[in-house]
């Protein structure tokens, strides 16, 4: 650009010059240079602003550009972990309800369980006092009833019930066990076990071979009479032979082997309701 404006005005001069022109259209010619020089330098100035303010918009975008791919991954990482921690909300909601219907689950079956013991406790407790007002004063001193763990045992002293080394039922016997008959067929939620024991010393006897037929006989002889004489379901009824092997006294001394000497009628919830509750029991797993 500059190269051509030089050019006019030496073409200006030139013409000016070959055609002898007066002083005064020297100064014009000159004064025009002048203009025109100082055009060309604003021009010049101008170009240098607009190549520096380009260079500066240059940058500018270029820091935009970065400052936006930034702004981009910052967002895209918050946006994940908003994910995450919508899912790990959601999966932490899901655990506490789980956790809060195994808990009710839990206490529901516990609560039940509970019932079923204190219902179980009570009918014992009914059961005994029932039997106990049942008996005449000489039977009380002779029939032992108590409750342990849940189970009634009815102790019966073996000269109550038979005469010595014998396993057949006196009469005597027999009233008692009528009673007690009466109670078990009140109480038809029970099942009875019959339990025969003996003390230690060896029997004499040509048709029993040793105490534990001698205290499987006597067992049997009970429920039989239960059954035969009193109507007791024999479904209900389950006989035991436990000998020598089962004392609660020593077999040192007479009073011992007395105490040895016994049938005891062990009346027990029947253990189908029980297991029908445990059945019932909330699983554990940790799905």
């Amino acid at each position: 650009m500059r190269k051509t404006i030089y050019s006019m005005a030496l073409a200006i001069v030139c013409v000016l010059l070959t055609s002898c022109g007066s002083k005064k259209q020297m100064l014009a010619l000159t004064e025009t240079n002048n203009q025109l020089k100082a055009e060309n330098n604003e021009l010049k100035m101008q170009l240098t602003e607009s190549k520096s303010k380009a260079k500066s918009l240059e940058d500018m975008l270029a820091d935009a550009k970065e400052r936006n791919a930034e702004l981009k991954e910052q967002y895209a990482s918050l946006q994940r972990s908003l994910e995450k921690s919508i899912q790990q909300n959601s999966e932490g909601n899901v655990n506490i309800s789980k956790l809060v219907d195994e808990i009710n689950a839990s206490n529901k079956f516990i609560k039940e369980l509970v019932e079923a013991k204190s219902k179980s406790d009570s009918l014992n407790m009914l059961l005994t006092n029932n039997l106990t007002r049942s008996l005449s004063g000489s039977e009380k001193d002779e029939v032992d009833v108590k409750v342990l763990k849940g189970v009634v045992y009815i102790s019966l002293a073996d000269n109550m019930l038979y005469k010595s080394g014998s396993y057949e039922i006196n009469e005597r016997a027999s009233q008692t066990l009528g009673k007690i008959a009466k109670i078990i067929i009140d109480y038809k939620d029970y099942d009875v076990l019959i339990e025969g024991n003996t003390d230690n010393v060896p029997i004499s006897r040509t048709n029993i071979r040793n105490n534990w037929d001698l205290s499987a006989l006597r067992a049997s002889s009970v429920v039989q009479c239960l059954q035969n004489d009193y109507g007791v379901d024999p479904k209900r009824l389950t006989v035991g032979g436990r000998g020598e092997y089962n004392p609660i006294a020593t077999n040192d001394s007479p009073v011992g082997r007395q105490r040895n000497r016994r049938t005891q009628i062990i009346i027990t919830p029947k253990l189908d309701q029980f297991m029908d509750l445990i059945d019932q029991a909330p699983d554990d797993d940790d799905d």
